[in-house]
């Protein structure tokens, strides 16, 4: 088996699990296939043992096609970024060109540009960060690399853009692992309007109890995450979120699954 063991995922993401993929990974069961309905930034994706199966999906078209051009057309996004500079008039081209009037490798290059330089990876309004204290995430010498290893974890998996009610009931058998990671609780709004809500949270939890599968849940640690999901187990784990200074707490999160982890 193909280990992508301590892989990076190849862009930033608002709520991403870089610093909960390990502990997720440790303990998945055992399983024949493997699904993220709200991938993201595929963090535990990248982090985990490569499953028989694997898929992953999610509702940004822009991200989707991201990873597809990264799988399929390696060299030409790569080559997109000669020239380049990290400069906020480039950020400002990116977000006034409509993303429908790209080819899909520009358009790729358009959201991997904006999502590595905007402030705090926002993916809804996205503003150009600059930061004194540290480079920018943007770093134009490695992109061939981070994209190369990237394109290695992706050369078998099947990317999907589709709701994720719809992806959870294609993709359920009785050895499907589910890693589901869905907008925070109260933040449901920040990857756009109408993408999810709160009363989709309720839909999941019933939906989630009649899977013949597993599934491993991460969410905030709120009142009406441990009411709406009270049916599964939890475990209780410690982070820190990576924008401003909530960085410097740790915060807590919550495992949510219908299985006792390893």
């Amino acid at each position: 088996m193909f280990f992508q063991g301590k892989q990076k995922s190849p862009i930033a993401w608002l709520g991403g699990k870089s610093r909960l993929a390990t502990e997720i990974v440790q303990r998945m069961p055992e399983h024949h296939t493997y699904c993220e309905p709200f991938c993201g930034a595929a963090w535990v994706f990248f982090r985990k043992q490569e499953s028989r199966v694997e898929i992953l999906n999610d509702i940004n078209r822009d991200l989707v096609n991201l990873f597809r051009c990264i799988k399929h057309h390696l060299p030409a996004l790569v080559d997109q970024f000669k020239w380049m500079l990290v400069a906020r008039e480039q950020f400002d081209v990116f977000m006034a060109t409509p993303a429908e009037t790209l080819t899909d490798i520009q358009r790729a290059a358009r959201f991997y540009y904006l999502n590595k330089t905007a402030f705090g990876a926002k993916v809804k309004s996205p503003t150009f960060g600059v930061a004194a204290s540290q480079p920018p995430r943007l770093n134009l010498l490695r992109i061939e690399e981070d994209f190369s290893a990237a394109h290695l974890s992706l050369h078998r998996v099947q990317i999907e853009n589709r709701p994720y009610a719809q992806v959870i009931d294609r993709i359920d058998r009785p050895d499907t692992l589910f890693y589901i990671d869905p907008p925070y609780w109260d933040c449901e709004s920040d990857y756009g309007t109408g993408i999810f809500s709160k009363t989709d949270f309720i839909a999941l939890a019933a939906q989630l109890a009649d899977i013949k599968g597993k599934f491993i849940l991460s969410l905030n640690d709120t009142l009406g995450v441990r009411e709406v999901f009270s049916a599964f187990q939890f475990t209780e784990v410690r982070t820190r979120y990576s924008i401003s200074a909530a960085a410097k707490r740790e915060v807590g999160e919550v495992l949510i699954s219908n299985f006792t982890p390893a």
